[in-house]
């Protein structure tokens, strides 16, 4: 709406009207132009201005006598002159004034609009319709944002700033500039600091010498106006003269003598509330002294009550026997003893002085140390710091973690009960079937033996062409079949122990295999054993081509594991018994490969390096956990059977409890043992694990593992068992535990396996 008023304005202006004040109004500054606008250069008109210009009063010129110093319309002489050349010819070419008859003016006063800016009435000039375009710089004009004068936090939430006539948005203009544009504005323009930007027109200004001094007066609290004299005398509205009569001698009113009934009415009803309780008077004010004594507390009579932190100067010790003048004999240096008492250094001598022997007093002669003494006590006391060591008063009891006492935590082995003999060199793994009641020995004498665990009885020998690594049980109760690890084989042996249908069905399951159409490729051979390895039970030959360190069984038994001396991705490989399939399971190698295991539960496979446990999900195949074991070398690692808990034993005797669910760093490390570490064991049942050292020992451990994940494990050791002579620096090189009974048995390098209960 602005906007079109002003084109409205300035067409009236340039045509009609003269130029006028800004802000003016739009209708005709004289008194006529309040009813209806005269026709635009009627010759009515004209021929008044004519016909009367030389009447005009000099109230009439008064009137619009401010107009010549606007500001926004003024123009320099030279313009002046060109402006009126301009507009003489035009008027004479367009309107000729000469055939207008002077008998149609109308006697009516018309005010001299056309004396502004020097152009007289009589010669008929108009003012200059391009120049008032070029020269209007009014305030109004300069609003370039459309919306109407209102606060732009109105929209500062939308794209758009208002509105235009037609009811259309107005988006506010596209800001190019970003933090580093205006950083090297900020560096390069040397007009940055005198640029505001207007939210209002969208621009940046850049203000003018003037507007800067006006703002730094404004901001040291000066006037805006430089010529303003805050400190101009001040005139006395009334005189300083007494005078006898009053400003006014108005007589008072009556109601000046009357009590106030508004008052009274106001006053009842604060009564009432106050009756009513509604209003409570304020409650007085307790005179508190602001000061207070800070030691009205101490002890008056204390000379040093004031001094709370005072600490009394340490007293001389009391002079003993050595110091008498007459000491007895004993006390008395010899000769040795007075050249090595003035040999040390002063305060490395016990006495400060040596002793003498006076038979009596008056024979003792004057200290010679006297003087030095007192200095040096003098500046003890005022040199020497002192402070008061607040002495903590706890029980050491208290300091010792509460811990159950293990005969609370029983069932757990405290005795050795059986020795297993037959071995000839070191034993270095053991495994127990799923019943408990066999047990097999993997040897450095190239044999396995089988054992009856009550009896301690060897029930069978089966050779083998190598040592034995390492040596697995299938888990599976309904299978009978033993995983063999020699040299570079991995044999799958069937026992013949037990229940006669129980392996007798295991020969036929193995017999059932039908073989692939099709030949994949493997980076193992399966072989079926025949002829002699057949009669002692080796059933399937399943060969690496490299030394093998460890063979387990996942806990279905159909899978198991095999870890191969070797630094390449084939490290670790996964084979399938039923179906006669092996794979490898990672691309590239992370490390030395120490141990291998099968989650019981879950579809986790952990792996452990020499530094670390890494945890992979199988059926995802990602790396699920890397366990942190801060320990230089791991040598075994077991799981617990909820398959949150994982302890790591480490060849620098350590060994490390990881609860999975926590962290993965030790939630906490154990070092019991004085040599390094060779295996560790969990019980399947019963909250124990052992650990088997080099040192010939086997530690139990009561680990319980709460439901409530918010209470940590509780670790503590109860039994040391030694039994085993350690043999050529080595001691137990495995332990494993009784699937149902407290037991653990225990390989040792003296040939013997031991059974503790």
């Amino acid at each position: 709406m602005r906007s079109c008023q002003n084109l409205v304005r300035r067409a009236h202006a340039a045509e009609v009207w003269p130029s006028r004040p800004c802000g003016g109004s739009m209708k005709p500054a004289g008194g006529e132009g309040s009813g209806s606008r005269q026709p635009l250069f009627s010759t009515l008109s004209v021929e008044k201005q004519e016909g009367e210009s030389d009447d005009l009063t000099d109230s009439d010129e008064s009137i619009f006598s401010g107009l010549e110093d606007s500001g926004s319309d003024s123009i320099t002489e030279e313009e002046e002159e060109d402006h009126d050349d301009g507009v003489e010819e035009k008027s004479k070419s367009v309107f000729p004034l000469e055939n207008m008859h002077a008998g149609e003016v109308s006697k009516k006063k018309v005010p001299s609009y056309h004396k502004i800016k020097g152009i007289e009435t009589s010669q008929q000039r108009e003012p200059p319709l391009e120049n008032e375009y070029v020269e209007d710089s009014s305030d109004e004009e300069d609003i370039r944002n459309t919306v109407g004068n209102i606060p732009m936090e109105w929209y500062q939430d939308f794209p758009h700033i208002g509105y235009d006539l037609d009811g259309k948005k107005i988006y506010r203009p596209i800001r190019t500039k970003d933090e580093l544009d205006k950083f090297l504005e900020k560096m390069e323009s040397p007009d940055y600091w005198r640029t505001v930007h207007d939210k209002k027109t969208g621009v940046d200004v850049k203000l003018t010498d003037e507007q800067v001094e006006l703002v730094n007066r404004l901001q040291r609290g000066q006037f805006g106006d430089v010529n303003f004299n805050p400190y101009e005398p001040a005139i006395d509205f009334f005189s300083s003269q007494v005078m006898i009569h009053p400003v006014t001698n108005r007589p008072a009113d009556k109601r000046s003598f009357i009590p106030s009934l508004i008052e009274k009415e106001k006053v009842s009803r604060l009564v009432h509330a106050i009756k009513m309780g509604w209003i409570k008077p304020r409650k007085p004010k307790e005179d508190t002294p602001a000061f207070y004594d800070l030691w009205a507390q101490e002890d008056p009579n204390s000379i040093l009550g004031r001094h709370k932190m005072h600490v009394p100067a340490p007293k001389l010790p009391l002079p003993g026997h050595e110091e008498s003048y007459n000491p007895p004999p004993e006390y008395l240096p010899t000769e040795e003893e007075k050249l090595a008492w003035e040999q040390q250094e002063p305060s490395e001598r016990k006495l400060n002085f040596l002793p003498h022997g006076y038979d009596c007093l008056r024979r003792v002669p004057a200290y010679p140390r006297f003087i030095h003494e007192r200095f040096e006590r003098c500046l003890d006391l005022y040199l020497c710091p002192r402070q008061r060591k607040m002495r903590v008063n706890v029980d050491p009891e208290d300091l010792i973690p509460k811990l159950p006492k293990p005969r609370d935590l029983q069932p757990f082995p405290t005795v050795q009960a059986l020795v297993y003999r037959g071995h000839t060199s070191l034993v270095r793994c053991l495994c127990v079937s799923p019943s408990g009641q066999w047990l097999a020995s993997g040897s450095d004498d190239y044999t396995v033996k089988f054992w009856e665990v009550c009896t301690a009885r060897c029930v069978k020998t089966l050779p083998v062409p190598g040592a034995v690594k390492s040596i697995a049980w299938n888990p599976n109760p309904t299978v009978c079949l033993v995983g063999i690890a020699v040299e570079q084989s991995v044999l799958l042996v069937n026992p013949g122990l037990g229940d006669k249908l129980l392996y007798g069905a295991t020969n036929q399951l193995l017999d059932a295999y039908v073989p692939p159409e099709e030949e994949r490729p493997q980076p193992v051979t399966w072989e079926e054993a025949t002829g002699e390895e057949w009669d002692r039970g080796v059933r399937l030959i399943v060969r690496h081509g490299k030394p093998l360190k460890q063979v387990t069984w996942h806990g279905k038994g159909d899978y198991f594991a095999t870890v191969v001396s070797d630094n390449s991705h084939l490290q670790v490989l996964i084979h399938q018994a039923s179906k006669r399939w092996s794979q490898a399971p990672f691309r590239r190698s992370k490390g030395q490969v120490q141990r291998v295991l099968f989650h019981p539960l879950r579809p986790f496979f952990f792996v452990a390096t020499q530094r670390f446990v890494r945890v992979y999900n199988l059926l995802k195949q990602e790396l699920t956990k890397k366990l942190l074991t801060n320990c230089k070398w791991v040598s075994s690692m077991a799981l617990h059977p909820g398959g949150d808990n994982l302890i790591c034993g480490s060849y620098d005797s350590k060994l490390a409890w990881f609860d999975l669910d926590l962290s993965t760093k030790p939630y906490r490390v154990l070092r019991h043992h004085k040599a390094a570490l060779r295996a560790v064991a969990f019980h399947s049942y019963y909250p124990l694990f052992a650990s088997g050292s080099d040192d010939g020992s086997v530690i139990i451990c009561h680990g319980m593992v709460y439901n409530d994940l918010l209470q940590n494990p509780l670790i503590v050791p109860v039994k040391v068992l030694k039994g085993h002579t350690p043999t050529h620096d080595l001691g137990v090189l495995d332990v494993i535990f009784h699937p149902s009974q407290p037991w653990v048995f225990s390989a040792g390098a003296d040939a013997t396996i031991r059974l503790f209960t």
